[in-house]
């Protein structure tokens, strides 16, 4: 994909300047205009944007200074970049203070434009990147990413729009590959804390003595290899959030310190002596049952009582196949977008294997068998899903849609039961239920008419 050319506008009343300015930056290969003047300027601007103004401080009429500030405060994006002459510092230093992103102070020579015009140019891209960074990490970890809209996920939903914005501790259970990390980005997401650091720590993949060290930083010396000061998940989480997953794997002398660390909110270096004070929202996760484990004596009581604060359970897919379909169209959509492929259709059939398929990775194996089947159809239906044999015992059921009833037929009645029982758990406030399954008031009594719902369906306690 090929980078836009940035474009620059150079306002300064002395033509002789200006026209300089303009051949030197255009020699750069630069987009370049010019204006006499800030009124001159911003009517350039309203016409066509630009990424940078490089503007004189002392003007006729409105001056660099009244072109910064309403730059600033209709065009935040703009960078801007203030001349004044030699002798007149305090206008550049005045400048800064207002939300000038650099000054120069003439006469300059080309080199330095250049190089100061470049180094705009880079923040600025920088800083347009990062925005796109963001939101596509909303995108991907924020709560729509979550799909299902079966009684215990609308459970999960309302648990995470409870706790996302508190400082509690959140104890995430469920079996691998339900998506225990989603909904740990999702509190991220939905908390004060979403301009922090994330910060994931998989304290399966790590031995003892490392893990200690990666959740609480080393000390330069404090061990063979310790060749510079270390800092820990801990740190580098402060002011964010930090996600503890598979918990239930550290062991009982790693637990005792981070149970100190929880406790007091202050950590201390492997090899150091010196306590760290850190800001951290933890979330945990684990697919044991950490009751079981406290019981058998491989996990700490104090610790369990500890991470028990809040805790969300994540349905195994094979508990909510009435989701299956709503996935299927989400992880499709995305590998066909993905792969630059037109949408695929997913035939009766196929779908129905899907459905009946017990899961055993349950959502991480769908959408990898997804992935693959994406991949390798061709046409313009999905074709190439491939499902592992079942093991002895678990053999999927034969069934199929019920003769002449096609796939449009059976998503819509899933749809009407989804919100046949949301109306239910919301006592038939409409309001209420259409936040529950993640649509607008209007959207939900377009639905309930093109589906027939009448409030003697719904029928609540």
């Amino acid at each position: 994909m090929n980078t836009p050319t940035p474009r620059i506008l150079v306002v300064d009343d002395d033509r002789a300047v200006r026209t300089a300015i303009r051949v030197n930056l255009s020699k750069q290969g630069w987009d370049v205009s010019v204006a006499e003047d800030a009124e001159g300027a911003l009517k350039l601007i309203a016409e066509r944007p630009v990424d940078l103004v490089l503007t004189d401080v002392a003007m006729p009429g409105r001056s660099g200074m009244d072109l910064l500030a309403a730059l600033r405060a209709g065009c935040p994006e703009v960078r801007v970049i203030v001349m004044t002459g030699y002798g007149s510092v305090q206008d550049a230093v005045f400048a800064m203070k207002s939300g000038a992103d650099d000054y120069i102070i003439k006469p300059v020579s080309k080199d330095e434009l250049v190089l100061i015009v470049e180094r705009a140019l880079k923040e600025k891209a920088l800083l347009a990147e990062l925005i796109q960074l963001r939101q596509e990490v909303q995108e991907k970890y924020g709560f729509e990413s979550i799909i299902g809209t079966t009684p215990a996920m609308l459970e999960v939903y309302e648990l995470i729009e409870t706790v996302a914005d508190t400082t509690a501790l959140v104890l995430i259970q469920g079996p691998t590959g339900t998506g225990k990390e989603l909904i740990a980005h999702a509190l991220h997401y939905r908390s004060s804390r979403r301009n922090g650091a994330f910060v994931r720590v998989n304290c399966a993949a790590l031995p003892e003595n490392l893990l200690e060290s990666e959740l609480f930083g080393h000390e330069k010396g404090s061990f063979t290899g310790a060749v510079r000061q270390h800092r820990g998940k801990f740190e580098q989480a402060d002011g964010g959030t930090l996600f503890l997953d598979e918990i239930g794997e550290i062991t009982p002398t790693t637990q005792v310190k981070l149970l100190r660390a929880l406790e007091s909110g202050e950590i201390v270096r492997v090899g150091g002596s010196e306590t760290v004070n850190v800001s951290v929202r933890v979330l945990v996760a684990t697919n044991r049952d950490l009751r079981a484990e406290v019981a058998a004596g491989r996990f700490r009581e104090d610790l369990y009582y500890r991470l028990n604060v809040f805790t969300i359970s994540v349905p195994p897919l094979q508990e909510r196949r009435d989701d299956i379909p709503l996935l299927v169209d989400h992880f499709v959509r995305r590998f066909c977008k993905d792969n630059g492929r037109p949408l695929l259709q997913v035939p009766v059939a196929v779908m129905q294997r899907l459905i009946n398929y017990h899961w055993p990775g349950n959502v991480r194996e769908l959408k990898h068998v997804l992935e693959r089947a994406v991949i390798l159809s061709r046409g313009e239906t999905l074709t190439g899903v491939k499902l592992p044999e079942a093991p002895q015992g678990k053999e999927p059921k034969n069934e199929i849609l019920p003769e002449g009833m096609t796939l449009q037929a059976a998503l819509m009645e899933y749809e009407r039961r989804v919100l046949i029982e949301a109306l239910k758990a919301a006592k038939g406030v409409q309001a209420q239920a259409a936040r529950a399954v993640g649509i607008s008031r209007s959207n939900l009594n377009y639905r309930i008419a093109r589906l027939g719902i009448e409030m003697k369906d719904v029928v609540y306690e």
